[in-house]
């Protein structure tokens, strides 16, 4: 089964020149053995690293079902490292064993955003039934926004080019004033409209910054 699992720089890689901690075979490295890739679109659009791979030599991992890697990823802005074994059953390119470690931030955004927008980690487990109600509760509501904001026309909307579509974040501040009066909700729907075209400006403009320094 292949895989591609996070590791503390501090591991302990076994190569042709014998075992050594990740961190000082990452120090190891030519420029040229370097690849600049993105690890998938983030809230600022595509997260650019440099990204570089090495060939494990350890006999304990090396069982003949197919190669061993070390994956290292460095910051473009600090040049901070992070690490990861990897395998697979057939040789595949380096790209994909990105985007598998890129993976991983869905599944970090996806639990940031349950907590910021459902209050997740709001109950006090004070005990495993009520926690439990709590935890399904408060998925089903993110699943709910998550689907919603999904459905939205990827153009937002077909009048205004220059508007984000409805995010989860405004799709829940909307149906948080669903309560209020006619006017005060005519105000809400202004208020969102004018959020959505800065976003869009916001968006652009950090899109053209990530495509300047990565270039």
């Amino acid at each position: 089964m292949g895989y591609v699992l996070a590791v503390a720089k501090s591991h302990p890689v076994t190569t042709g020149i014998g075992p050594r901690p990740a961190i000082e075979l990452a120090r190891r490295l030519p420029a040229r053995a370097w690849q600049r890739l993105s690890a998938g679109p983030g809230a600022k659009g595509p997260r650019w690293y440099d990204w570089a791979l090495i060939e494990t030599a350890d006999p304990a991992v090396t069982d003949g079902t197919g190669p061993h890697w070390l994956l290292i990823r460095r910051r473009i802005s600090d040049g901070e490292y992070a690490f990861y074994r990897a395998h697979a059953p057939c040789p595949v390119p380096l790209a994909q064993l990105v985007r598998v470690a890129g993976s991983r931030w869905r599944i970090e955004d996806g639990f940031a955003a349950g907590k910021e927008l459902t209050a997740l980690d709001e109950h006090q487990v004070r005990c495993w039934t009520s926690w439990h109600r709590w935890t399904i509760l408060a998925l089903l509501a993110h699943a709910f926004l998550s689907v919603l904001a999904a459905a939205q026309p990827a153009h937002g909307d077909p009048h205004d080019d220059q508007m984000i579509p409805l995010t989860r974040h405004e799709i829940r501040r909307l149906f948080t004033g669903l309560g209020q009066q006619l006017p005060a909700t005519q105000l809400q729907l202004h208020w969102s409209r004018w959020r959505r075209r800065h976003q869009a400006t916001a968006r652009a403009c950090h899109y053209r910054r990530r495509a300047l320094a990565s270039a």
